[in-house]
């Protein structure tokens, strides 16, 4: 299979572009979550070219919301999409105050990485004002679609489905090994209180051993070397991170579907 020239080349039509298309003009706001890397920015970027463009990744462009968030939104207009607006959560009651005093929909697309941290904030600023999406990497369909899917179900389980392994291309080992450094390095220490690395570097490596199993929070805490307590607040962040996925069972009692254990 020949490898894409370039990412702006092999770009991969997303399912979720006219849905983001259709909420634009349902609500004055969108707001994008999913994990890194899935392509948010990329998503956003293409499906609305006619968007301005800002992200709060770069630290001099935060510091100038923070200081003066008023200036900041007169200086990038609506319509523009904001990245990394978990960076700055006290930025979205100042985009309130702008979608409660214009009329009207479509104004901003926020996209960010951290799920706890956006839904804390946005419940409190912007409560019906925002629709919200989901953007996970590629799926099947997606990458057969743009031909990038292999037959050999072996490989694309090696390759995985972050969009820089199939558009870059990158090394599975390399990206995915940068990926963990960078999230328990860098969103890991600041979503949790985190002592010792290694003790979760094995608490990861232990999980990956059991996907597709029932989560038995005590035994793996054993394994682990910590209380069945810490297991599901990690657990909570992987999720909320979207790591992971527990996975409710199956049953026409609904409160069975509750009550019984999920698998990872």
């Amino acid at each position: 299979m020949s490898q894409p020239s370039s990412p702006l080349e092999s770009y991969v039509a997303r399912v979720l572009g006219a849905e983001l298309r259709l909420q634009l003009t349902e609500f004055p706001v969108v707001t994008m979550l999913g994990p890194r890397q899935a392509g948010k920015t990329t998503l956003a970027r293409r499906e609305l070219p006619s968007f301005g463009y800002v992200s709060l990744e770069l630290p001099h462009v935060r510091q100038f919301a923070a200081d003066d968030p008023v200036a900041f939104l007169a200086q990038h207009p609506a319509p523009v999409i904001i990245d990394e607006i978990q960076r700055l959560p006290d930025l979205l009651s100042h985009i309130q105050s702008r979608v409660d005093e214009s009329a009207g929909v479509g104004h901003y697309v926020l996209t960010g990485s951290h799920q706890l941290a956006l839904h804390e904030a946005v419940a409190q600023s912007l409560a019906g004002r925002t629709g919200m999406l989901t953007l996970l990497p590629f799926s099947v369909a997606e990458l057969r679609q743009a031909g990038l899917a292999s037959d050999d179900w072996c490989h694309l389980a090696v390759q995985g489905f972050l969009p820089r392994v199939h558009c870059q291309p990158q090394r599975p080992v390399a990206a995915y090994g940068s990926y963990l450094r960078t999230y328990v390095e860098r969103d890991v220490r600041q979503l949790i209180q985190l002592k010792d690395l290694v003790l979760f570097e094995k608490f990861l490596k232990l999980l990956a051993g059991r996907v597709g199993q029932l989560v038995e929070y005590s035994s793996l805490g054993n394994d682990v070397g910590v209380d069945a307590k810490t297991i599901r607040h990690w657990l909570s962040i992987l999720e909320a991170s979207f790591l992971i996925l527990r996975l409710p069972p199956y049953f026409e009692n609904f409160g069975k579907r509750v009550d019984k254990t999920p698998k990872l």
